[in-house]
C-alpha cells in the first residue's frame, strides 16, 4: 500500500517555472513506476510524465506537449517524485496528480495502469 500527497501547485505566469513534489509513504515505492498526469476542466485525465524502474536503471517518458520544457525526477532515498515545469504556458493549466503501479517495469500511460493517486495539486497559467 503506497499514500502520496502532492504539493507546490499555484498561480504562475506564462514562461514561469514551477516544481511539484510527490511524497510517498508505504513500502516498495522504490520499485514502482511513477508518472504525473493532469486533468483540465471537462478535460480527460491526460500522461504527462513518466519514469520506470528496470533491471538496467529504468528511464523517462514525456508527452509530446511538454517535452523539453518538463523534467520527471525521483528520489528514492527520501520516497520522493518531482515535476519540474519550465516555460509554462497557458495550456499546462490543470489539477496534477502524481500516481504509482506496481505492475513492473514496463511503459504505462493510461491511468487504469495506476493503482495510487494523490489527491491532486492545482496549476494556473495566466497569460
Amino acid at each position: 500500500q503506497v499514500l502520496l500527497v502532492e504539493s507546490g501547485g499555484g498561480l504562475v505566469q506564462a514562461g514561469g517555472s514551477l516544481r511539484l513534489s510527490c511524497a510517498a509513504s508505504g513500502r516498495g515505492f522504490s520499485s514502482y513506476a511513477v508518472a504525473w498526469f493532469r486533468q483540465a476542466p471537462g478535460k480527460e485525465r491526460d500522461f504527462v510524465a513518466g519514469a520506470r524502474v528496470t533491471w538496467n536503471g529504468g528511464g523517462t517518458s514525456y508527452a509530446d506537449s511538454v517535452k523539453g520544457r518538463f523534467t520527471i525526477s525521483r528520489d528514492n532515498a527520501k520516497n520522493m517524485l518531482y515535476l519540474q515545469m519550465n516555460g509554462l504556458k497557458p495550456e499546462d493549466t490543470a489539477v496534477y496528480y502524481c500516481a504509482a503501479s506496481d505492475r513492473g517495469g514496463g511503459w504505462y500511460y493510461l491511468p487504469s495502469q495506476y493503482g495510487y493517486w494523490g489527491q491532486g495539486t492545482q496549476v494556473t497559467v495566466s497569460s
